[in-house]
């Protein structure tokens, strides 16, 4: 796919009533996540009940003997940070055929494609065991164009291992405002050992999670599979045992439950892309219910 017209392709293969159910949904996600909490600092006043006490001063409360609050000038555009996961595991193959970074550079681009439309500022930290991107959040057709790009880039078989706390640790230390974190990775992720930092990220952001399904590599008609991180393949008739596949179809389901109980914890919502075809419905289902949280 050009690089150049990702967002005109995406347009192309969207239908009209879909975007603006998505649209929909993303701008009511958008209203619950500022209403009464903007970006920009105002006025100060007295706190009333039912204001958010986190927006209280407590020197100035301190001065004046009663409750002081910070008001802000509501935003009229949504920050949206897309974290991806750009280790070599999103180069294997997903259920459907696919390569995961074919469907992981998808969902970055319904996404993109939505804020473009929405006119919201999107900004990018990408990255794995050894590199780290992050671009400032802006907005425009070019804007997106180029994270897209970026993204197309670093999804790649030869790219280096994933290490996703880099990822989490960068948000961490650079977003200052409140933000909608898009976080996309695979479904092994976010790790256990990630729940520190998805705990301290929920306490400061609104976080969703796109994962993208491996295939089991014992899955029947599935053709010959090689593990993208050593290179060795898997022997034909490793790939026709059942009672293999049965282990590896066990070690799976355990697998995403750990992942969906750890996020479940948190308060992030998640959903889990075996295809391409799968991802706008996925992505209208996560901004459902996580508008629905935020309520």
């Amino acid at each position: 796919m050009s690089t150049a017209s990702r967002l005109a392709k995406i347009r192309a293969r969207l239908d009209l009533p879909t975007v603006r159910r998505a649209s929909g949904l993303l701008d009511g996600h958008h209203r619950s996540i500022f209403t009464g909490h903007g970006q920009d600092f105002d006025d100060m006043v007295e706190y009333h009940p039912g204001d958010d006490v986190g927006d209280i001063d407590w020197k100035a409360s301190a001065r004046a003997g009663y409750p002081i609050i910070r008001r802000f000038v509501h935003e009229s555009n949504l920050a949206m940070v897309l974290a991806v996961d750009t280790g070599r595991s999103m180069a294997a193959t997903a259920p459907s055929g696919e390569r995961k970074s074919e469907i992981a550079l998808f969902a970055a681009d319904v996404v993109a494609y939505l804020a473009r439309a929405r006119g919201d500022l999107v900004g990018l930290v990408a990255g794995d065991s050894r590199r780290i991107t992050q671009v400032p959040a802006r907005g425009g057709t070019g804007h997106m164009e180029m994270l897209l790009r970026i993204l197309e880039r670093d999804l790649t078989r030869d790219a280096p291992p994933s290490d996703l706390s880099r990822v989490l640790d960068r948000i961490l230390t650079s977003a200052t405002r409140r933000t909608l974190v898009v976080l996309i990775t695979d479904e092994a992720r976010p790790a256990l050992s990630d729940e520190d930092a998805l705990r301290r990220l929920r306490t400061r952001h609104d976080i969703m999670v796109i994962s993208v399904a491996d295939a089991i590599p014992t899955t029947p008609g599935i053709g010959p599979v090689a593990d993208v991180d050593g290179g060795l393949e898997l022997p034909p008739f490793l790939q026709r045992d059942r009672r293999l596949h049965a282990a590896a179809t066990t070690a799976v389901a355990n697998r995403k439950k750990r992942v969906r109980d750890m996020l479940r914890r948190r308060g992030i919502e998640h959903v889990v892309a075996a295809s391409s075809d799968d991802v706008v419905d996925a992505l209208i289902d996560l901004f459902r219910r996580q508008r629905r949280v935020r309520r």
